[in-house]
Protein backbone atom coordinates (compact mmCIF):
# COMPACT_ATOMS: atom_id res chain seq x y z
CA UNK A 1 0.00 0.00 0.00
CA UNK A 2 1.86 3.22 -0.73
CA UNK A 3 2.51 5.17 1.94
CA UNK A 4 0.01 8.52 1.26
CA UNK A 5 -3.36 8.28 -0.39
CA UNK A 6 -5.49 11.14 -0.81
CA UNK A 7 -8.51 11.68 0.04
CA UNK A 8 -11.86 13.75 -0.23
CA UNK A 9 -14.88 14.21 2.46
CA UNK A 10 -18.35 14.68 1.00
CA UNK A 11 -22.10 14.61 2.42
CA UNK A 12 -25.18 14.66 0.98
CA UNK A 13 -27.67 15.95 3.30
CA UNK A 14 -25.44 15.07 6.48
CA UNK A 15 -24.71 11.60 5.13
CA UNK A 16 -20.94 11.58 5.17
CA UNK A 17 -18.28 9.80 3.50
CA UNK A 18 -14.88 9.70 2.66
CA UNK A 19 -13.74 9.54 -1.14
CA UNK A 20 -10.61 8.00 -2.57
CA UNK A 21 -9.91 7.99 -6.36
CA UNK A 22 -8.57 4.66 -6.81
CA UNK A 23 -8.14 4.23 -10.49
CA UNK A 24 -3.93 3.60 -10.34
CA UNK A 25 -5.39 0.77 -7.21
CA UNK A 26 -3.31 2.00 -4.20
CA UNK A 27 -5.69 1.41 -1.95
CA UNK A 28 -5.88 -1.86 -0.74
CA UNK A 29 -9.47 -3.26 -0.84
CA UNK A 30 -9.85 -6.13 1.93
CA UNK A 31 -8.25 -3.47 4.82
CA UNK A 32 -11.17 -4.01 6.98
CA UNK A 33 -9.36 -2.36 10.08
CA UNK A 34 -7.70 0.41 8.62
CA UNK A 35 -11.55 1.58 6.97
CA UNK A 36 -13.15 0.95 10.14
CA UNK A 37 -10.53 3.67 11.58
CA UNK A 38 -10.35 6.24 8.96
CA UNK A 39 -14.49 6.42 9.54
CA UNK A 40 -14.07 7.15 13.43
CA UNK A 41 -15.05 10.27 14.82
CA UNK A 42 -12.95 10.71 17.21
CA UNK A 43 -9.33 8.52 16.39
CA UNK A 44 -9.90 8.86 12.07
CA UNK A 45 -11.19 11.55 9.61
CA UNK A 46 -14.86 10.56 10.60
CA UNK A 47 -17.50 9.07 8.32
CA UNK A 48 -20.51 7.23 7.89
CA UNK A 49 -18.90 5.20 5.09
CA UNK A 50 -15.92 5.40 3.19
CA UNK A 51 -15.90 4.65 -1.00
CA UNK A 52 -13.73 3.74 -3.50
CA UNK A 53 -13.88 5.27 -7.32
CA UNK A 54 -12.14 2.47 -9.55
CA UNK A 55 -12.29 2.20 -13.14
CA UNK A 56 -14.50 -0.19 -14.38
CA UNK A 57 -14.98 -1.26 -18.62
CA UNK A 58 -18.31 0.06 -20.32
CA UNK A 59 -18.60 2.87 -17.18
CA UNK A 60 -17.86 5.60 -16.38
CA UNK A 61 -16.53 4.02 -12.77
CA UNK A 62 -17.35 1.38 -10.03
CA UNK A 63 -18.71 2.65 -6.79
CA UNK A 64 -16.90 0.24 -4.17
CA UNK A 65 -18.89 1.54 -0.52
CA UNK A 66 -17.41 0.17 2.95
CA UNK A 67 -19.52 0.83 6.32
CA UNK A 68 -18.46 2.81 9.12
CA UNK A 69 -17.54 -1.10 10.71
CA UNK A 70 -15.08 -1.81 7.88
CA UNK A 71 -17.04 -4.05 5.84
CA UNK A 72 -18.41 -4.00 2.36
CA UNK A 73 -21.68 -2.97 2.02
CA UNK A 74 -24.53 -2.42 0.03
CA UNK A 75 -26.17 -0.04 -1.83
CA UNK A 76 -25.62 3.39 -0.48
CA UNK A 77 -27.90 5.66 -2.00
CA UNK A 78 -26.67 8.97 -0.65
CA UNK A 79 -23.30 7.46 -0.86
CA UNK A 80 -23.79 7.31 -4.71
CA UNK A 81 -25.09 10.62 -4.98
CA UNK A 82 -21.55 11.60 -3.60
CA UNK A 83 -19.40 9.59 -5.59
CA UNK A 84 -21.34 10.89 -9.15
CA UNK A 85 -20.67 14.90 -7.33
CA UNK A 86 -16.55 13.66 -6.79
CA UNK A 87 -16.32 12.17 -10.45
CA UNK A 88 -17.99 15.32 -11.65
CA UNK A 89 -15.33 17.51 -9.81
CA UNK A 90 -12.06 15.19 -10.52
CA UNK A 91 -13.34 15.50 -14.16
CA UNK A 92 -14.86 11.80 -15.14
CA UNK A 93 -17.85 12.89 -15.53
CA UNK A 94 -19.96 16.22 -17.05
CA UNK A 95 -23.57 16.53 -16.29
CA UNK A 96 -24.60 12.62 -16.73
CA UNK A 97 -22.81 9.28 -16.36
CA UNK A 98 -23.88 5.71 -15.99
CA UNK A 99 -21.17 3.63 -13.14
CA UNK A 100 -21.57 0.53 -11.48
CA UNK A 101 -22.08 -0.47 -7.85
CA UNK A 102 -22.66 -3.78 -5.72
CA UNK A 103 -26.57 -3.69 -7.14
CA UNK A 104 -25.87 -3.36 -10.44
CA UNK A 105 -25.77 -0.19 -12.99
CA UNK A 106 -27.01 3.04 -11.70
CA UNK A 107 -27.71 6.65 -14.07
CA UNK A 108 -27.14 9.44 -12.43
CA UNK A 109 -27.51 13.39 -13.54
CA UNK A 110 -25.89 16.68 -12.23
CA UNK A 111 -28.16 19.62 -11.64
CA UNK A 112 -27.11 22.88 -9.66
CA UNK A 113 -26.02 21.61 -6.77
CA UNK A 114 -28.64 18.27 -6.80
CA UNK A 115 -27.40 14.56 -7.93
CA UNK A 116 -30.50 12.77 -9.44
CA UNK A 117 -29.26 9.30 -8.90
CA UNK A 118 -31.36 5.89 -10.09
CA UNK A 119 -32.57 3.62 -8.23
CA UNK A 120 -33.43 -0.38 -8.21
CA UNK A 121 -36.48 -1.22 -9.91
CA UNK A 122 -38.91 -2.65 -6.68
CA UNK A 123 -41.53 -5.23 -7.49
CA UNK A 124 -42.60 -6.57 -4.13
CA UNK A 125 -42.46 -5.70 -0.80
CA UNK A 126 -43.16 -7.65 2.61
CA UNK A 127 -44.97 -6.79 6.26
CA UNK A 128 -43.94 -6.75 9.63
CA UNK A 129 -47.00 -5.84 11.66
CA UNK A 130 -47.66 -2.35 10.80
CA UNK A 131 -44.21 -2.05 9.18
CA UNK A 132 -42.89 -1.79 5.31
CA UNK A 133 -40.38 -4.13 4.27
CA UNK A 134 -38.47 -3.18 1.25
CA UNK A 135 -35.40 -3.93 -0.59
CA UNK A 136 -33.93 -0.64 -3.03
CA UNK A 137 -30.65 -1.68 -2.75
CA UNK A 138 -30.43 -2.34 0.90
CA UNK A 139 -33.03 -3.77 3.28
CA UNK A 140 -35.16 -1.29 5.02
CA UNK A 141 -37.67 -1.62 7.68
CA UNK A 142 -40.21 1.40 7.31
CA UNK A 143 -43.03 2.35 10.71
CA UNK A 144 -45.01 5.48 10.40
CA UNK A 145 -45.18 7.04 13.91
CA UNK A 146 -45.98 10.00 15.62
CA UNK A 147 -43.87 12.44 17.36
CA UNK A 148 -40.96 11.48 15.15
CA UNK A 149 -38.96 14.45 16.68
CA UNK A 150 -39.06 13.16 20.21
CA UNK A 151 -38.93 9.44 19.29
CA UNK A 152 -35.56 7.53 20.72
CA UNK A 153 -34.57 6.45 17.33
CA UNK A 154 -31.55 4.97 18.37
CA UNK A 155 -32.86 2.82 21.51
CA UNK A 156 -35.80 1.69 18.96
CA UNK A 157 -33.76 1.30 16.14
CA UNK A 158 -31.62 -1.25 18.04
CA UNK A 159 -33.70 -3.05 18.90
CA UNK A 160 -35.45 -4.03 15.91
CA UNK A 161 -32.79 -4.62 14.19
CA UNK A 162 -30.97 -7.08 16.79
CA UNK A 163 -34.77 -8.97 16.73
CA UNK A 164 -34.91 -12.41 16.35
CA UNK A 165 -36.11 -11.83 12.77
CA UNK A 166 -33.16 -9.40 11.63
CA UNK A 167 -29.79 -9.93 14.10
CA UNK A 168 -28.34 -12.52 11.41
CA UNK A 169 -28.40 -10.34 7.97
CA UNK A 170 -29.16 -6.99 9.86
CA UNK A 171 -31.58 -4.02 8.51
CA UNK A 172 -31.92 -0.91 8.39
CA UNK A 173 -34.82 0.58 10.54
CA UNK A 174 -36.69 3.98 9.37
CA UNK A 175 -39.61 6.06 11.19
CA UNK A 176 -41.56 8.68 9.22
CA UNK A 177 -43.88 11.19 9.79
CA UNK A 178 -46.66 13.24 7.69
CA UNK A 179 -46.07 16.74 7.78
CA UNK A 180 -46.65 19.75 6.24
CA UNK A 181 -44.82 19.94 2.86
CA UNK A 182 -43.72 16.30 2.64
CA UNK A 183 -42.54 13.52 5.33
CA UNK A 184 -40.01 13.70 8.25
CA UNK A 185 -37.84 10.29 7.95
CA UNK A 186 -35.31 9.13 10.97
CA UNK A 187 -33.18 6.55 9.87
CA UNK A 188 -31.21 3.30 12.41
CA UNK A 189 -28.62 1.96 9.69
CA UNK A 190 -26.93 -1.27 10.15
CA UNK A 191 -23.37 -1.14 9.80
CA UNK A 192 -22.92 2.28 11.20
CA UNK A 193 -25.07 0.66 14.47
CA UNK A 194 -26.38 4.05 15.00
CA UNK A 195 -29.21 6.89 13.58
CA UNK A 196 -27.87 8.50 10.20
CA UNK A 197 -28.67 12.27 9.43
CA UNK A 198 -29.86 10.39 5.95
CA UNK A 199 -30.08 7.19 4.34
CA UNK A 200 -30.98 7.58 0.79
CA UNK A 201 -31.84 3.64 -0.09
CA UNK A 202 -33.95 4.54 3.16
CA UNK A 203 -35.84 7.72 1.87
CA UNK A 204 -36.69 5.91 -1.27
CA UNK A 205 -37.95 2.58 0.87
CA UNK A 206 -39.68 5.37 3.08
CA UNK A 207 -41.43 7.04 0.05
CA UNK A 208 -42.79 3.27 -1.68
CA UNK A 209 -44.18 2.84 1.99
CA UNK A 210 -45.95 6.36 1.80
CA UNK A 211 -47.28 5.70 -1.69
CA UNK A 212 -48.22 2.01 -0.74
CA UNK A 213 -49.98 3.06 2.52
CA UNK A 214 -51.90 5.74 0.68
CA UNK A 215 -52.51 3.70 -2.81
CA UNK A 216 -51.26 6.41 -4.83
CA UNK A 217 -50.72 5.00 -8.54
CA UNK A 218 -48.97 6.71 -11.72
CA UNK A 219 -46.04 9.30 -11.79
CA UNK A 220 -45.22 10.27 -8.14
CA UNK A 221 -42.94 12.70 -6.19
CA UNK A 222 -42.23 12.63 -2.72
CA UNK A 223 -40.60 15.00 -0.81
CA UNK A 224 -38.83 13.82 2.25
CA UNK A 225 -36.95 15.87 5.01
CA UNK A 226 -34.33 14.33 7.13
CA UNK A 227 -32.28 15.68 9.53
CA UNK A 228 -29.22 16.17 7.13
CA UNK A 229 -31.82 18.22 4.68
CA UNK A 230 -34.30 17.72 1.84
CA UNK A 231 -34.41 14.51 -0.28
CA UNK A 232 -37.14 13.95 -3.37
CA UNK A 233 -37.92 10.18 -4.16
CA UNK A 234 -39.64 9.96 -7.81
CA UNK A 235 -40.79 6.61 -9.45
CA UNK A 236 -43.54 4.98 -11.66
CA UNK A 237 -45.93 3.08 -9.56
CA UNK A 238 -48.12 0.46 -10.88
CA UNK A 239 -49.85 -1.91 -8.34
CA UNK A 240 -46.71 -3.13 -6.19
CA UNK A 241 -44.25 -2.12 -8.70
CA UNK A 242 -41.70 0.57 -9.04
CA UNK A 243 -39.91 1.93 -12.25
CA UNK A 244 -38.04 4.44 -12.91
CA UNK A 245 -36.98 5.47 -9.47
CA UNK A 246 -35.00 8.49 -8.75
CA UNK A 247 -33.41 9.76 -5.29
CA UNK A 248 -32.35 13.76 -5.34
CA UNK A 249 -30.91 15.98 -3.31
CA UNK A 250 -27.20 17.40 -2.64
CA UNK A 251 -23.95 16.48 -2.80
CA UNK A 252 -21.33 18.51 -1.86
CA UNK A 253 -17.77 18.58 -1.06
CA UNK A 254 -16.40 18.96 2.42
CA UNK A 255 -12.39 18.94 2.49
CA UNK A 256 -9.52 16.84 1.19
CA UNK A 257 -6.50 15.92 2.28
CA UNK A 258 -3.59 12.60 3.09
CA UNK A 259 -3.93 10.41 5.44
Amino acid sequence: MASKIRFSKYQGAGNDFILVDNRDNSFNRADEVLVKSLCDRRFGIGADGLMLLQNKENYDFEMIYYNADGREGSMCGNGGRCIVAFAHDLGIITDKTDFLAVDGAHHAFLSAELVNLQMIDVHEFGRDGDAYILHTGSPHYVSFVTNLKEKNVFQDGYSIRNNATYANDGINVNFIEKEENGYFLRTFERGVEDETYACGTGATAAAMAVALQMNLEGEIVIPIRVLGGQLYISFHKKGNSFTNVFLKGPAHFVFEGNF
